[in-house]
This record gives C-alpha cells, structure tokens and sequence, in this order.
C-alpha cells in the first residue's frame, strides 16, 4: 500500500495512537468491561425472553398480536 493513501494515513494515526497509549488502554479495558456488563450479565438475569416462556414453539408471532390487541382493548375500557 502507498504511504500517501489518505486510508492508510488515518489508519496510521489510529494505530500509532493507540500504540503508545498508556493511561487509554486502561480506561478502554474499563469500558470494555462496562458493555460486558451491561450487554451480558444484565441479559441474563434481568432481562428473561418473556415470549419463549409464555408460548408455545412456533406461535410467537400469534402470541405477541394477541398481547398487543388484548392489553390496547384493555386501555380503552
């Protein structure tokens, strides 16, 4: 590739950035640790897949519109 590659030149100052980072690498692992926490751990305890649970293989599609016509029905009485 040719150093004068505007694409090779950004990827160049990303890589040398990061390169000779010292305090960003830390705060990046703590950021990378954060989002595993927030995307894997809170998923799996907090948020169970509700649809799975309450229908039947198959039928998700037909459970999900009839709790969506059933509690809009509700709201209006």
């Amino acid at each position: 590739m040719r150093k004068t590659n505007i694409l090779y030149k950004v990827y160049d100052l990303y890589a040398d950035g990061f390169r000779n980072m010292t305090l960003g690498k830390t705060l990046w692992a703590v950021i990378l640790i954060k989002l595993f926490i927030i995307f894997v751990v809170l998923k799996l305890f907090f948020f169970p897949n509700y649809i799975k649970q309450h229908s039947q293989e198959g039928e998700e599609a037909e459970f999900v519109s009839s709790e969506i016509i059933g509690r809009t029905t509700q709201e209006m009485e």
